[in-house]
């Protein structure tokens, strides 16, 4: 039998066991034209939330009672289709499924052995694009500059982290630990690390770690982190919005510090932006990746939980910050 995971119930707050349901179905035959994909590695990602509530966004809500989907390395088992051949790697946005059929429309083919092939989940897919475009588009680094990254730890904080300090950045991470700090200073090279939990005055921690102000943030979290943050940007600062973790689970929106008037007298540049705006440079971005990464200057972590069934709480786990890099399921 095939094992599915479906949206049982909308979360409210942070989700639960009990808002994801197993199933199981017959495994399908692919016709002529498609092909069966076995699910190897399943990536968890905090914007998956925004899909599990019923509003409007820059993506479609997931439907209850139907299949999750998110970022998933596969291996064709059959083939039908002459564009794959069994024994191929692919990646695509597929659904919560053991094995599943399609007629190869939005499969990549990963040129990789099955030990290489997590990396296209994180440093090399939508991860690293999201670290490089996000920082080099609006956060637009120059040597000297000091950058600030929340949710340092994570997969797309640390490779933010790295490719500051390859172009030239101060680079500062805020994280929720000691041994993720650590990890920041030894692993990924940061100049400074705080950690947001044991630090009383993250204003005053903020001043102390950019005796020179703010120049970019790289904003994963949203909330009080980045008031303070917020409240130590230099004139011409940017500011790049990719996320607000510690904002999805709300039930009520907190209200903040009015950010207009910082914006304003520091003249400073805040945006958000969504990985898709930039699709027209994901190859110059994955090339400037993979010649990093063979040339040691990048590196990354990776969390690997194993097993089909484990998927809902790996991804309940992102919201505790259980997670070091990217968050991935082993099937």
């Amino acid at each position: 039998m095939n094992k599915v995971i479906l949206l049982n119930k909308r979360p409210v707050g942070k989700p639960v066991l009990g808002d994801f349901k197993f199933t199981s179905e017959s495994i399908p035959s692919p016709s002529e034209g498609e092909i069966l994909l076995k699910t190897l590695y399943v990536s968890v990602d905090p914007y998956l939330r925004g899909r599990m509530n019923d509003s409007k966004s820059y993506v479609p809500s997931f439907e209850l009672n139907k299949p999750i989907q998110s970022g998933i390395i596969a291996e064709i088992m059959v083939s039908h289709h002459t564009g794959f051949k069994v024994g191929d790697f692919v990646s695509g946005n597929l659904e919560w499924k053991e094995y599943q059929i399609l007629n190869g429309e939005g499969l990549n083919k990963l040129n990789a052995s099955a030990s290489e092939l997590t990396p296209f989940l994180g440093i090399l897919g939508m991860t690293g694009l999201t670290a490089y475009l996000g920082l080099t588009e609006i956060g637009c680094p120059k040597p000297g500059e000091t950058l600030v990254v929340s949710g340092a730890a994570g997969a797309v904080g640390s490779v933010v982290g790295q490719i500051g300090k390859i172009m030239g950045c101060n680079v500062v991470g805020i994280a929720g630990s000691d041994e993720k700090t650590d990890m920041l200073l030894s692993k990924f090279k940061f100049d400074r690390a705080i950690n947001y939990k044991t630090t009383p005055d993250m204003q005053e921690a903020i001043r102390e770690a950019c005796p020179n102000g703010v120049d970019i943030y790289f904003d994963n979290v949203g909330g009080e982190i980045s008031d303070a943050v917020l409240a130590n940007i230099n004139k011409y600062a940017r500011i790049a919005v990719c996320g607000a973790i510690s904002l999805y689970n709300e039930t009520e929106m907190p209200v903040g510090p009015r950010l207009q008037p910082i914006i304003l007298t520091k003249s400073a540049t805040m945006r958000g932006f969504i990985i898709s705006d930039f699709s027209g440079k994901f190859p110059e971005a994955i090339q400037s990746l993979a010649h990093w990464l063979k040339e040691g200057k990048l590196t990354y972590a990776e969390t690997i939980v194993e097993g089909f069934d484990r998927i809902p709480q790996a991804f309940i786990d992102l919201f505790e910050g259980k997670n070091e890099g990217k968050m991935i399921v082993k099937i």
